[in-house]
């Protein structure tokens, strides 16, 4: 007798689980050596320049008049040296490239093709990718907020000006600060899934992020109200200690808090959904 050797049914390829597409993101993010660089010379640079300000404070105190010492204990300055404008920009410039990068650097490689071929669910992979760099950049703002707060304060804590993270103000500005990393970042995702360009993307990024909110006016209603819908604006009215003094348009942390909320989740839907429709 002879026995015919059939073919097999071919089995369907079971699909990818969303915690499995979760960890190919992770391994991809961090398999970049250009990842861990980046946050290193940035949470450098944002502690950096939050600690030099604290350190001209501490170093010229004794220069300054009785008045002006006051004046720096009533009005809890102190708190603005935790994390300053300055490093603010820096964060967000670092955040915004990095989730910028995660898009267009798949991109550019032509490693988005790959991607694609072996996830046919964009909208799923994009998700995962989305939910990588937030938990990366949550992580990575909480840490420089942190350090910012704890080495500024144990500075000016020499001179007895230094205040604790339970003083009212203090936790808000640490939580904002860290916070405006993964909304960044998210954002530059965003902006990195609609141009697909490395050059593009950074400088809409930059426009988007930091010049626009910088041209934006307080003294006219217009235009405040579109300076107080970016990151930055918000992050600059939780991070005051006390009530907007002498602003035309003052506006409560409850709307910064909105704006922060609206810009993570609308820029992840945009990241999310404009690859389900478009050629790789």
């Amino acid at each position: 007798m002879t026995t015919l050797d059939l073919p097999a049914p071919a089995r369907p390829e079971p699909r990818a689980r969303f915690r499995d597409l979760v960890a190919s993101e992770w391994l991809k993010l961090w398999s970049l050596r250009s990842t861990g660089w980046s946050l290193l010379l940035g949470a450098v640079a944002v502690v950096g320049f939050n600690f030099g300000t604290a350190w001209d404070h501490y170093r010229y105190w004794l220069q300054y008049d009785a008045g002006s010492r006051a004046e720096f204990v009533a009005n809890d300055m102190a708190l603005w040296d935790a994390f300053t404008y300055n490093a603010a920009m820096v964060l967000v410039l670092c955040s915004g490239a990095i989730g910028a990068m995660a898009v267009v650097g798949e991109y550019g490689s032509g490693l988005i093709r790959t991607t694609f071929t072996a996830v046919p669910a964009r909208s799923s992979l994009m998700a995962a990718k989305v939910l990588v760099v937030t938990v990366s950049q949550t992580v990575f703002g909480a840490v420089v907020a942190g350090a910012s707060f704890w080495s500024t304060q144990a500075m000016l804590s020499a001179r007895d000006i230094g205040l604790p993270i339970t003083h009212p103000g203090a936790a808000r500005i640490v939580v904002a600060s860290a916070l405006l990393a993964p909304v960044c970042a998210v954002a530059g995702m965003a902006v990195g899934t609609l141009l697909r360009r490395s050059a593009p993307t950074i400088v809409a990024s930059v426009l988007l992020l930091l010049l626009l909110p910088a041209v934006l006016s307080d003294r006219r209603h217009l235009t405040a109200v579109l300076a107080h819908a970016t990151p930055l604006h918000a992050w600059r009215r939780l991070a005051d200690a006390g009530p907007p003094v002498g602003e035309p348009f003052p506006w409560s942390p409850g709307g910064a808090w909105l704006v922060y909320a609206l810009w993570a989740l609308g820029a992840a839907a945009v990241a999310v959904l404009a690859v389900r429709h478009r050629d790789q």
